[in-house]
């Protein structure tokens, strides 16, 4: 199929470039669900199902454990306020900065 681009304008060179996309997207997704199809098969032929191969239910998140981290700065005038150096600066951290005092002044 060939078509002569130099004789359309540009409304219409944007519908086919629309149109081709559409035509690329619908080609990929049946590409997938063909290979998706042989993995399947293959993961059957030998035995086994795709949660042995892969684990766990499908689309189940791993979550992330959030292990606490140790503080790297101390407040000198209040000793229970710390920091870890992580995330926003905190207030006593900034106004400590602004009355002269340096981050090594601050470490634990």
């Amino acid at each position: 199929m060939a078509v002569d681009i130099k004789n359309l304008n540009h409304n219409q060179l944007n519908d086919l470039i629309a149109k081709a996309q559409i035509r690329q997207d619908e080609l990929r997704k049946e590409k997938v669900a063909k290979l998706r199809e042989k993995v399947h098969a293959l993961i059957k032929a030998e035995g086994y199902s795709f949660d042995d191969i892969f684990g766990g239910a499908r689309g189940a998140k791993t979550r992330r454990v959030k292990t606490p981290v140790a503080p790297k700065y101390r407040n000198p005038a209040n000793p229970e306020q710390t920091w870890s150096g992580r995330g926003k600066r905190p207030r006593w951290f900034n106004d400590a900065l602004k009355a002269g005092k340096k981050e090594k002044d601050l470490a634990i």
